[in-house]
């Protein structure tokens, strides 16, 4: 009876601060067991953490507590922080040398095809079926055509090594192109001309590699005389700040984050010569080894948080429309043809191993957010957020098939101490 009456105090209870803060403690220990079970069943977490979000948004129907305030912006806000850990993440063991240039260049073909080409037949797709104009149609299909780094990364590390780097290559080339090529999209959806617009687009291009290497040797000169131990607080403050600067202005600030990554791993590549005595191999030794274990508690948070609210603001009763999931389940099958077809190109011999990493997720869901809250006039009615759903879970379940079908475990690609910072043969400085 006591046991009743609490739970009904509760329930009745109106949702305050500290209610918060448990319900966010309890969400970080079951994504924590959540991992741990998708590590065991190669489940990806994300399917399971979407799930919950689906649960706890009827737990608080029933609780009278309606919707999360500002669901939409926090959303946003989640999506972009965490794009920016998850890229972070990757790149910072992403080693760069002779040997791998032909899996980076295969990794980066492969990702702008595939993209291109899964988003003309989804835009094609969507002009059949809901009646879209091209510009429209393809604002609403570049986002399904990305692949996301933040399911492949955390799920890849049990495959061989060539076939792990080129998942996590392409999947961040991925993001980044995708990226890119949305907002070239909306530029000539809302009237612009396709010459202009892609003009600007390789203006834009063109400034944001320069500002990266740029701001990216400054950040990492600074970074290594900082003694504090605020030091990483105060880079990825600075690098969020840049970051939505660079937004704000039109580029593309994802590639910053991504050079800086590939400077902090590989600083002999990017300091060769006299440059290195620039740089004290110890300092960034210490600096990599930092970012590693910062960059990867914070993207579990922020992913945590990310798909559970997408859980929570999905309208369950869409699933209902029959339309709609055939539509969906359309698009999941051409994702995969087209991925055949590209990997028997590029590939040949492991595409079966890859043919089936093709989950959609947190970029596709940030974008399509960002039509909603940015581009208004872009919003099509006949649109339901039910399409993201479906084709997600649809996708991750064909790689966790897969993965159970190899006996492959779903395991991180990146663990913290896994790798160490490359030095040899730097120099130590006012040495050649």
């Amino acid at each position: 009876m006591q046991l009743n009456a609490i739970l009904c105090t509760a329930t009745a209870a109106p949702l305050s601060t500290y209610t918060l803060v448990i319900g966010g403690s309890l969400v970080l220990i079951a994504s924590y067991l959540i991992s741990r079970f998708s590590h065991k069943t190669n489940i990806p977490s994300p399917l399971i953490l979407i799930a919950l979000g689906m649960v706890l948004k009827v737990a608080m129907e029933r609780a009278g507590w309606g919707s999360v305030p500002n669901q939409d912006l926090v959303l946003e806000v989640l999506g972009t922080v965490g794009l920016i850990f998850i890229v972070l993440e990757a790149a910072l063991d992403l080693k760069l040398s002779r040997d791998k240039a032909g899996i980076i260049l295969k990794s980066l073909f492969a990702s702008v095809l595939g993209l291109g080409l899964t988003a003309g037949v989804v835009a094609w797709i969507f002009t059949s079926a809901l009646g879209m104009g091209w510009a429209q149609a393809f604002v609403y299909a570049i986002p399904l055509g990305i692949l996301s780094s933040a399911i492949i990364i955390p799920s890849v590390g049990g495959l061989p090594e060539r076939e792990r780097e080129f998942a996590v290559y392409e999947s961040t080339f991925s993001d980044i192109a995708g990226i890119m090529g949305f907002y070239l999209a909306i530029g000539i959806a809302e009237g612009g001309e396709a010459r202009t617009a892609v003009g600007e687009f390789g203006v834009n291009f063109g400034l944001t590699i320069a500002l990266a290497f740029v701001l990216g040797y400054a950040l990492l000169l600074v970074l290594q005389r900082i003694r504090s131990g605020a030091r990483l607080a105060l880079t990825l403050s600075v690098l969020l700040l840049i970051y939505s600067i660079q937004k704000l202005a039109g580029l593309s600030p994802l590639i910053l984050i991504l050079l800086f990554g590939l400077m902090v791993g590989n600083p002999k590549l990017f300091f060769p010569g006299r440059l290195r005595k620039h740089i004290d191999p110890d300092r960034l030794h210490d600096i990599h080894e930092d970012f590693h274990l910062v960059t990867l508690e914070s993207a579990f948070v922020v992913r945590t948080f990310f798909f559970v609210m997408f859980g929570v603001s999905i309208a369950l009763a869409s699933l209902a429309d029959a339309a709609l999931v055939l539509m969906s389940l359309a698009i999941s099958v051409a994702i995969y043809i087209i991925r055949w077809l590209v990997l028997a190109v590029l590939m040949r011999g492991t595409k079966g191993s890859l043919l089936w990493l093709a989950p959609r997720g947190l970029i596709t869901i940030l974008l399509f957010f960002q039509i909603g809250s940015h581009h208004v006039e872009l919003v099509n009615p006949k649109f339901s957020e039910g399409v993201l759903l479906v084709v997600i879970f649809s996708t991750s379940i064909v790689m966790a098939a897969a993965l159970i079908r190899r006996g492959l475990d779903v395991a991180p690609s990146i663990e913290v101490g896994e790798t160490e910072l490359d030095t040899e043969n730097v120099e130590p400085d006012g040495e050649e």
